[in-house]
């Protein structure tokens, strides 16, 4: 097999060995791959772009952003990140690298990056992590111009447990502001799209604690309940090794976007990747993802397509 973009040999050959095993340990298989992707994002360019940290979009310590500006940016599309954390854990910032490194590659391509942190379970419940997107869209609306970006383009990428807040945001009328979510397109990148706390979801615990223990609510809170909704473009990736279920909920996800539109969102499942590799690899050698994430950044309008 040939390696991705970057990857050395025995990098690769790891990754694939991890993949096949993925779910057995997928903490400490997670702790592994961010170490392997470490040295890589270290070393990428993050040339032409101004970060600026924790600007405050609410009162909360964890209401904070981390702004990626290209230079010379001017009316560029507005790339908003929600990491994952299973509810109850998570940072905008795992390690010196990851997540800042999805925010440099998409600034780099010139585009206004904004990597959000949000309240954690159990000091918040369903919505209230979908609240915290709503607060940081309206924050970019109202200073996006000032810092190069288009308040018009602003593009909502969850991954994990993220995904689920921006979907919740974005679809569930209970989270979707009266007039419109007020974003152009949504990227949910291995999402938890349904609510679960079966023996076989290794972060059941973390559900429970987000979404309570009353299991006859779940249906309601899922975010796959309410795709039909969906009004704005989509794109929906899942990894070839993904934690248990969650590529069946996202294509779950993307079959009831397809049946209420008539024709199928765009979709990809990414080879060889895992549930964490899926963020990781950004701004690495390997940009397959990316560059489909920016060609429909670029071809989305507001309307759904």
């Amino acid at each position: 097999m040939t390696t991705f973009a970057g990857l050395d040999s025995a990098t690769q050959r790891e990754l694939d060995e991890i993949g096949a095993r993925w779910g057995r340990d997928i903490q400490a298989h997670r702790d592994r791959v961010l170490a392997l992707y470490r040295p890589y994002l270290e070393q990428a360019s993050k040339e032409g772009v101004t970060a600026t940290r924790n600007l405050a979009y609410g009162e909360d310590p964890r209401h904070r952003i981390d702004l990626f500006q290209p230079q010379g940016a001017r009316a560029a599309p507005v790339v908003i990140f929600f990491h994952g954390g299973a509810f109850v854990r998570g940072a905008k910032e795992v390690d010196t690298q990851v997540y800042a490194n999805v925010l440099y590659y998409f600034a780099r391509a010139g585009c206004l990056g904004i990597n959000a942190e949000y309240r954690l379970a159990p000091a918040i419940v369903h919505p209230q992590g979908a609240a915290d997107v709503r607060a940081v869209v309206a924050w970019a609306r109202a200073n996006a111009a000032q810092h190069g970006g288009d308040p018009e383009r602003i593009f909502l990428v969850g991954h994990s447990a993220g995904a689920t807040h921006v979907a919740t945001y974005a679809c569930d009328p209970i989270a979707r502001p009266p007039g419109g979510s007020g974003i152009s397109g949504l990227v949910l990148l291995s999402g938890r799209l349904r609510v679960d706390a079966r023996p076989d979801n290794p972060n059941a615990a973390g559900v429970r604690a987000y979404f309570g223990d009353d299991a006859a609510c779940y249906e309601a809170d899922s975010p796959v309940t309410h795709a039909a909704r969906l009004d704005v473009p989509l794109l929906l990736a899942i990894a070839q090794y993904e934690n248990p279920l969650l590529d069946i909920y996202g294509a779950e996800f993307l079959h009831r976007v397809a049946a209420a539109r008539g024709r199928a969102p765009r979709f990809i499942q990414l080879p060889r990747h895992n549930h964490i590799s899926m963020a990781a690899h950004f701004n690495t050698g390997e940009d397959d993802l990316g560059r489909e994430i920016l060609d429909f950044i670029a071809t989305s309008r507001a309307s759904v397509a």
